[in-house]
């Protein structure tokens, strides 16, 4: 396919790179002409402007610092709205605002012209190895004809649901990454004032149920999406005494641990409301109600 790519940083110049790897043809753009040698040098031709870009191709690919950017060059003078052909597909590999993604949609659909949503995750090494995760969102004929861009970036593309929706999915996965990692040194930084390294601490976390992936494979699949609360494998009530027992070396060394104190609350909260003898999962059911929607299939 022609592909237009507009972005050559650390993540776009990567894309770009696999994408004329994969026999696809490519115009790029970047605000640093001197980000575009590799592509130039293995067959890419230069546009001037992100509306040049557009012209020339079937596909427009942006992968861009944020919705400020974003917004810019999809809209904005000379920018990709302005070159852009009926019948072309505009996707954004940036991460994005969910509402950015929709309000550029809306406008480029006035014009003929389908846009989707795809963000990426796997940083630089994926970027490189094309080995990204890539979550679309869009109309799902659309996603179908340029899937195999898509291939040439990652080897884990994934249709997400309708415009909008690879913009929250990723936002989800980052925000489960950063905070998680807010999490595990909270409880380090516990557990090293208490008296045990930090290599110790990593081998027992790594060596145990979390490190062997209970959450993300067996407690939010098969009993957090499913409801199923009432088949027991560590009981809410034991969980509460276990996170409380952290929070009191917490606070007997000193260790401010703010994310720990908030989750006790929300047990103590389900302890509250009867469910001490349901699975501990079932203290999900604090915020499902805060929020008013449950974590189901």
């Amino acid at each position: 396919m022609r592909v237009g790519f507009i972005g050559l940083g650390n993540m776009g110049g990567p894309m770009a790179l696999n994408i004329l790897k994969k026999g696809h043809s490519a115009v790029v753009n970047d605000i640093r002409r001197e980000m575009a040698e590799p592509h130039l040098a293995a067959g890419a031709q230069w546009a001037d402007s992100p509306a040049a870009v557009a012209a020339r191709a079937e596909v427009v690919l942006t992968s861009l610092p944020g919705p400020k950017e974003v917004d810019a060059v999809a809209l904005g003078a000379n920018g990709i709205l302005s070159g852009i052909e009926r019948g072309a597909v505009y996707a954004d590999l940036s991460t994005n605002s969910p509402t950015v993604i929709r309000r550029i949609h809306e406008a480029f659909r006035q014009k003929g012209v389908a846009m989707l949503d795809a963000p990426v995750s796997g940083g630089i090494p994926g970027a490189r190895n094309a080995t990204l995760a890539v979550m679309v969102g869009g109309d799902k004929e659309t996603f179908d004809r340029v899937k195999p861009v898509f291939d040439a970036i990652g080897d884990k593309v994934s249709y997400i649901g309708a415009i909008g929706a690879g913009a929250v999915a990723k936002l989800v996965h980052n925000m489960v990454a950063i905070c998680s990692t807010q999490l595990l040194v909270e409880a380090f930084t516990m557990g090293m004032k208490a008296g045990v390294s930090a290599d110790a601490l990593l081998k027992a976390v790594s060596d145990g149920a979390y490190g062997q992936g209970m959450i993300l494979k067996g407690a939010l699949p098969k009993m957090i999406m499913r409801g199923n609360f009432d088949r027991v494998t560590f009981a809410l009530k034991l969980a509460r005494k276990d996170l409380g027992l952290a929070t009191e070396v917490g606070r007997e060394f000193n260790v401010p641990m703010p994310i720990a104190a908030l989750v006790e609350q929300d047990f103590l909260s389900a302890l509250a409301h009867g469910l001490g003898d349901k699975d501990s999962t079932a203290a999900v059911t604090v915020q499902e109600d805060r929020a008013n929607v449950k974590v189901r299939s």
